[in-house]
């Protein structure tokens, strides 16, 4: 066996790999040996069939087991003799002709790429200096929850005959949708229930319904929006014939006892009290979404080191596959968004480096500190993933029993999150109040609104 470096830059380290076409002609003939006591042919006592035999009927099929264990064997030989950290499995390529190693006319010969962990120090995640952004719940936060929750108790009543709907009402139609005369996939819905003045169809359609009467049929003109989701009708007007099958007032909203009891609680007061809670967790978890944040920027900032080529190579391709699916199912170009294909991919090449980067660095500080996910902690979450498939939750479960690397996909965030938490109990956390608007908006947003101010 014969193993040379030819390449050793940064992170990655190359190798060529011959092993001559004897040795793997007396590794086939060990394997062979070692089977021969097990092998029972016709015409030979069990066991007695001569190697000679055995290698010339068994030989070709055996060989593909022997070059893989070579391959194996040899790539190991070479990361443990040069004192390798791999970063990621070893990456080999043949150079030989498989056919004619299998068939004994030509040596092994192949090439292996290791990329390499990276050497980095942490940096002292205690002096880390975090804004935590909080908001407190006030009387009209509970107030305006407790007015959304009783709208879904709101019961509605048939307005007389004859009278026209008005803006809140709920009125049920069917519409046909045409565009150029022709009806068009997705443009026909029946016994649509709808909340004058929701906006839940495009702009325009709602407002020519005010003063529409059950039993009426109405041609609405209206015109979807230039970034529709559906390519084929977007920026075009469509023509929709509209039945009015119901017309139905809001009733008057009574806020009382009898309204918790309906959502099952014991009072009023008692029905303010948990939607005081259940607002609180939410900016809890609004809160946490926007430290961690903070959190994951800071380490990234605070970390720079050369990264494992295959590693980002790797992240990039999946985050580039998500954005042409979305790009495609928009109907869109990098072009429509103002940047280059090559621009586009630039940046998210960019974010590619980062996700690896934060990776490596949680990692290590998990590693050191001794953090785990442990088994009742992924079951837990997968148990969750499975009650979203309702009649299909032993399927999920086989799914990930049979999947490690689904299974990963599960432990990962769980373990991102602890170390995060571990992050913020150590680092130099202090409270801005802010508006509980900011507080549910998008870290970006948030940020770039704060600076604002």
């Amino acid at each position: 066996m014969q193993i040379t470096q030819t390449h050793s830059e940064d992170l990655r380290r190359e190798f060529r790999i011959v092993i001559p076409a004897a040795d793997l002609d007396t590794r086939l003939t060990h394997k062979i040996e070692e089977m021969q006591p097990r092998i029972q042919l016709k015409g030979f006592r069990p066991g007695k069939a001569p190697t000679s035999f055995l290698k010339k009927t068994y030989g070709k099929s055996m060989m593909g087991e022997v070059v893989e264990a070579a391959v194996s064997e040899s790539s190991q030989k070479a990361i443990k003799d040069h004192e390798l950290k791999p970063a990621f499995p070893p990456r080999v390529d043949l150079v030989s002709e498989l056919s004619q190693v299998v068939d004994g006319e030509a040596d092994l010969e192949f090439t292996v790429k290791v990329d390499l962990m990276p050497e980095f120090e942490i940096a002292d995640v205690s002096k880390l200096q975090l804004e935590r952004l909080v908001s407190d719940v006030s009387d009209d936060d509970v107030e305006d929850a407790l007015k959304r929750v009783s709208e879904q108790a709101r019961t509605f009543t048939a307005r007389p005959e004859g009278e026209g709907a008005e803006l809140d009402d709920l009125i049920v139609i069917d519409f046909v949708g045409t565009i150029d005369g022709e009806e068009y996939e997705t443009g026909k819905v029946d016994d649509l229930n709808l909340r004058l003045g929701s906006g839940v169809l495009i702009p325009g359609y709602e407002e020519q319904l005010i003063g529409a009467k059950a039993g009426e049929v109405k041609v609405i003109k209206a015109t979807y929006p230039s970034e529709y989701s559906n390519p084929k009708t977007r920026g075009r007007e469509a023509e929709f014939t509209t039945t009015i099958r119901e017309v139905k007032k809001p009733d008057p909203l009574v806020i009382d006892d009898n309204l918790a009891k309906n959502f099952g609680m014991e009072s009023l007061a008692a029905m303010k009290d948990r939607l005081r809670e259940q607002l609180k967790n939410d900016m809890a978890r609004a809160s946490r979404l926007h430290l961690k944040r903070r959190i994951l920027d800071a380490l990234d900032q605070a970390h720079s080191f050369k990264l494992p080529p295959t590693m980002v190579e790797n992240e990039f391709e999946g985050i580039w596959k998500q954005v042409q699916a979305e790009l495609q199912r928009e109907g869109k170009t990098p072009e429509d968004e103002g940047k280059t294909e090559e621009g586009l991919k630039s940046e998210y090449h960019d974010i590619a480096e980062r996700r690896v980067r934060l990776g490596l660095v949680l990692a290590r500080i998990g590693e050191q500190n001794g953090i785990t996910v442990g088994a009742d902690e992924v079951q837990r979450a997968v148990t969750l993933r499975a009650r979203q498939f309702p009649g299909q939750e032993q399927q999920v479960f086989d799914y990930y029993a049979s999947n490690p690397q689904a299974m990963n996909e599960v432990r990962a965030p769980i373990f991102e999150d602890k170390v995060v938490d571990f992050i913020a109990e150590l680092a130099q956390v202090t409270e801005r109040k802010v508006p509980r608007e900011i507080l549910f908006l998008d870290p970006d947003e948030a940020e770039a609104k704060l600076k604002a101010a």
